[in-house]
């Protein structure tokens, strides 16, 4: 009984980590004045490496509040 309780505590911090990274890049993107996807689409590199930087940073601090 307890590995279930573990995998359904596991999964439901996992989630709430997922929402809580993909919240922070839409407020991220909000706040800088450049349109991210739209340089994405036209296949700008350094965009792309700069957004997971950004995301790498965001996951690093969130394992951190959700451990």
């Amino acid at each position: 009984m307890d590995i279930l309780m573990n995998l359904g505590l596991s999964f439901a911090f996992g989630l709430v980590g997922i929402l809580i990274l993909v919240l922070g890049y839409k407020i991220f993107d909000a706040l800088i004045p450049a349109d991210f996807n739209k340089e994405l689409e036209k296949g700008n590199i350094a965009v792309a490496i700069f957004s997971a930087g950004i995301l790498i940073g965001l996951a690093i601090i969130v394992s951190q509040v959700v451990r």
